[in-house]
Parts: structure tokens; C-alpha cells; sequence
């Protein structure tokens, strides 16, 4: 058995589906399902042997241990808008240490998901070397509940309490299928479509940096597929535990982006700014790249989709979706 936990979501049904496609179906599914009927489109057709309730998880684990070969521990709370503390401390540390704990008195080995919120505004760079873990500062509390797990993981394999294999995956911005119950969180290229469709034209959050241009913020896009194909190298690769980036490694601008989408649609692409929202104002990523030469090292060669490949990839699949519906 392979669980997944989070497995309503983005990036985690993403992977169930990869492992289906790639005949394995015997899958423990985790998630807040009951509650969250809105991510019902990104599970109903998964093969599994199980879905759980993520509070019933722990008990499970416990019973059934024998049974399970691999933990891909993806569900957190997401929302980098979110300033409840208390919310991130239980749902992205707290859980994210007991799954750990079992993962090391079971003998399982572990990916978990980190985030590229955790490097704040860059002063360190974008490096996943463990010597400079403890010096980031992320600019939100999502972004302080995963440096806070990464520390701790750190201090544990330290001490000698770390899964036998475990690799925690600093994610940039992922887009994609499957992310539509994201609302305010979903990736720009989503954003762009609906918006697009609907007028005809876009609007971006201006520039308030100093030398940056109106759609030069620039970020690590990377597409759900290469994602999941990472994972599914870590888990057959179990050596080499630590931190990774997974990002293109390539940074591109949010007009870059935004014009791809017009591309995409075969429109002319029609951009405008507006003044970013003042509650995201101050902790604004004016730019991210991941440096993957950690990850190629231990073996891992496949090219990463390109920008305009992957955008275009994606809008086809909103368009399909729209015909759908």
C-alpha cells in the first residue's frame, strides 16, 4: 500500500493519478473528504483500496503499519493569506510531526511536502543546502509552519530519529489540472483563463519594488507533471535523505506567463496593473528560483516542462473542462 495524504488535493490526486497510470492501485487516499466536497472532481475516478478521514488516520497507521510501503505526506494548509497560527501549528506541524513519528517506529520511508515560502524574501538565496535551513525567515505564517517542520526534521534525523529514507520537497509555484477549489490560491495561469474569458484581457499586480518593471515579479513556475514525476523518482531512488527544491529552475515573469496564456487562447494579449492588495503587500516574492543541482546529483535527469509547453498543456485542459461542464 502507498498512502497519500491530502489526496483531494492539488498536487496529491496529481500523483495518485500518475501512480494509477503507472498500474499502482493499491492506495490509502487521506484527506478531509466529508468536508470538503468541492474536491470531489480531483478524486472520484481514482483507483484505490481505501479513502480515510484525515483525523482517522493516525488510529489507522496504527493497526495496519504492516501493510503500507510508502508515505507521501502532502495535505497542509495552503493558504498564504492565512494569519491563524494556531490553524497552521496543528494542521501543517503538529500532524506533520506525528506522521513522521510513525514513519520512523514503522520503518516506512517518507516525501513530504515543504515549500519554497520558506526561503521568505531570498536574502539566503534559493539553495537547499541544510546549513542555511536555519537561517530563512519566511514572510507568513504558512511559510513559518513549514521552516518550522524542516528545522525540526533536521533536529531529528540529527538525534537519530529520522525515517530510514525521507526527502522533504520545497515546492515553487506549481500549476496545473486540478487545482479549481483553490479559489484565491490557484495559480495565475487559472486566474488568467477565467479572466481572460470573461474580458477579454488581464490584470496584474503592478510593481511597488524599486528597479522592478510592472510584470517583471518573477517566479519558478513548475507544471503538476514534473512534480509528480519527482516523486515518483524518490520513491523508487529511497537514498539520499534531506531538503530538495522542486521548482523548473528557471525564473520567468508574471507578464511571461500572462502572454503565454493569450498565446494559448490565440488572442492579442491585452495587460494591464493594478496596485497589489495591501494584506499581501509586504510579503510579496519579487522573485524565486530553485537551484536543482542538489536533485540531479542524486539522479534525477528528466528536462522540466517548458513555460509555454506547460501553459499551453493546462489551457487546453481548462478549455476541455469548460466544453464539459
Amino acid at each position: 500500500m502507498i498512502v497519500i495524504t491530502g489526496s483531494a488535493g492539488f498536487i496529491s490526486s496529481a500523483l495518485a493519478r500518475r501512480l494509477n497510470a503507472e498500474s499502482f492501485v493499491d492506495l490509502v487516499l487521506v484527506d478531509d473528504f466529508i468536508a470538503r466536497p468541492d474536491k470531489e472532481q480531483n478524486h472520484k475516478d481514482l483507483r484505490c483500496s481505501l479513502r480515510i478521514e484525515r483525523d482517522d488516520f493516525e488510529a489507522w497507521l496504527h493497526a495496519n503499519q504492516s501493510q503500507v510501503q510508502f508515505i507521501f505526506h502532502l495535505g497542509a494548509r495552503t493558504d498564504t493569506t492565512e494569519q491563524d497560527r494556531d490553524l497552521f501549528d496543528r494542521l501543517n506541524l503538529d500532524y506533520s510531526k506525528m506522521v513522521w513519528r510513525m514513519c520512523v517506529e514503522y520503518g516506512l520511508p517518507l516525501v513530504y511536502a515543504s515549500s519554497a515560502a520558506t526561503y521568505g524574501g531570498g536574502e539566503h538565496g534559493y539553495v537547499d543546502d541544510h546549513s542555511v535551513v536555519e537561517k530563512l525567515t519566511p514572510l507568513n505564517p504558512y511559510g513559518d509552519s513549514k521552516q518550522d517542520f524542516d528545522v525540526w526534521a533536521l533536529d531529528e534525523e540529527a538525534a537519530g530519529r529520522a525515517p530510514y529514507f525521507w526527502a522533504g520537497l520545497k515546492f515553487f509555484n506549481v500549476y496545473g489540472p486540478g487545482e479549481q477549489h483553490k479559489g484565491r490560491m490557484a495559480s495565475v495561469v487559472q486566474h488568467a483563463f477565467k479572466q481572460i474569458r470573461k474580458t477579454g484581457a488581464m490584470k496584474l499586480f503592478a510593481s511597488h519594488r524599486d528597479g522592478v518593471e510592472n510584470g517583471h515579479q518573477s517566479r519558478d513556475f513548475v507544471y503538476v507533471g514534473d512534480v509528480v514525476d519527482v516523486c515518483y523518482f524518490l520513491m523508487h531512488h529511497r537514498k539520499d535523505s534531506g531538503l530538495y527544491n522542486l521548482g523548473s529552475g528557471t525564473a520567468r515573469s508574471f507578464l511571461d506567463l500572462v502572454t503565454a496564456v493569450f498565446t494559448a487562447l490565440d488572442l492579442p494579449a491585452d495587460i494591464s496593473f493594478i496596485p497589489t492588495p495591501i494584506d499581501i503587500r509586504d510579503t510579496y516574492q519579487y522573485y524565486t528560483r530553485a537551484e536543482m543541482s542538489k536533485l540531479q546529483a542524486i539522479g534525477y535527469n528528466r528536462p522540466f516542462t517548458r513555460l509555454e509547453d506547460g501553459v499551453t498543456s493546462y489551457v487546453q485542459y481548462l478549455e476541455n473542462a469548460e466544453v464539459k461542464a
